[in-house]
């Protein structure tokens, strides 16, 4: 599968008397525009306006889909645009960008002529190679003379972070999503013991003395905090996490990821009637924040979806720190939204917990 931009018909606009100069027929330029490359054996090119959306297709942002019948129709998710019925997914990974008089001008034999390469950052270099050698033997054929095309470093560009001579060892990956798992597990424990509090009454028993239900909240948001913090502080030595220039992000994010947590501990507390509806609950919460830390494993761009659910900054934030050395200039970015999730979180389980209280 191969991504072009601009379309085939675009670059042999202008490009006839060019190849008329170099000996071909009428009959060989009719049949170089009538040809359908869509549908050669063993090729799938899927055509591009711009080389803005084709970039966008490898980045994932704009989603390529086919039709029963073979025509392509390119959906963006961003928009909110649905894809249409009884269409199968396009997966791109590679594209070429052609200056838009490239076949004209080499035929003229023009020098200083750039192609872009695009490649996402899962696909292996092979693919990146082959599609390199394929514009250089195209170009080769054309001009008659050997590679005209020059593609300096720069113009190869990589969708994406390109890890290529800086991989990272999945033991070192393992170590955000340890902390992350065990600030996670304490959804569980402090969800429970909300739950099991309110179903025996032993808030009630609590406001009957001087405090407050207020209190009780602060408590429990006090010790779920502690709690949560001081096990991913032990873990974070363990595994030798922490470092002289990390040490005051790593001490920040943890904090933060506690009280977010405890938050949604104190929502599934609330909402659940017994055990099974608490561990029910604290399933329904714990799964999809458990996306973006696996997402965090694996290379390339993470989705756009991914990126909106709250548990994401705090996982960017582990991995920068702990994995590839970020401080926090290159975190305060998920830093803010960590905190505006944080601050929503928090609040909806203080809410939900107050509203249980109050109708005991």
């Amino acid at each position: 599968m191969l991504a072009v931009s601009p379309p085939v018909d675009r670059l042999l606009e202008g490009s006839a008397e060019a190849l008329r100069a170099l000996g071909a027929s009428e009959a060989d330029v009719a049949r170089i525009r009538e040809a359908d490359l869509a549908k050669q054996e063993g090729l799938l090119l899927v055509e591009f306006d711009d080389e803005v959306k084709m970039r966008q297709a490898i980045d994932g942002t704009l989603q390529v889909w086919r039709t029963r019948d073979g025509k392509l129709a390119f959906v963006d998710t961003a928009a909110g645009e649905k894809r249409p019925k009884g269409t199968k997914r396009v997966d791109v990974q590679v594209g070429v960008a052609f200056p838009e008089r490239f076949l004209a001008d080499l035929a003229l034999g023009k020098r200083g002529l750039a192609v872009t390469v695009y490649t996402h950052a899962s696909a292996p270099p092979e693919l990146r190679q082959a599609v390199t050698s394929f514009v250089r033997e195209a170009a080769f054929e054309v001009a008659g003379e050997a590679l005209p095309v020059q593609f300096p470093d720069e113009k190869d560009v990589v969708v994406g972070v390109d890890r290529l001579g800086d991989q990272v060892s999945l033991r070192e990956k393992m170590r955000p999503m340890l902390l992350f798992v065990v600030l996670m597990m304490e959804t569980f424990s402090m969800a429970s013991l909300v739950s099991t509090e309110v179903l025996e009454r032993t808030v009630t028993a609590v406001l009957v003395t001087p405090a407050k239900a207020s209190d009780f909240i602060a408590a429990k948001t006090i010790f779920g905090t502690l709690v949560s913090f001081t096990q991913a502080l032990i873990v974070l030595a363990l595994i030798g996490g922490v470092t002289q220039e990390n040490w005051s992000l790593m001490l920040a994010v943890l904090v933060m990821g506690a009280v977010m947590f405890t938050g949604i501990a104190l929502l599934v507390g609330a909402a659940g009637k017994d055990f099974m509806g608490q561990l029910f609950y604290a399933m329904l919460f714990t799964v999809p924040m458990l996306i973006p830390a696996f997402a965090a494993l694996f290379p390339g761009s993470v989705a756009p979806w991914v990126r909106i659910l709250p548990t994401f900054p705090i996982i960017d934030v582990l991995v920068k720190a702990t994995v590839y050395g970020g401080g926090w200039r290159e975190s305060a970015g998920s830093l803010a939204y960590a905190a505006v999730w944080l601050a929503v979180l928090y609040g909806a389980g203080v809410v939900a917990l107050k509203r249980k209280v109050a109708s005991l």
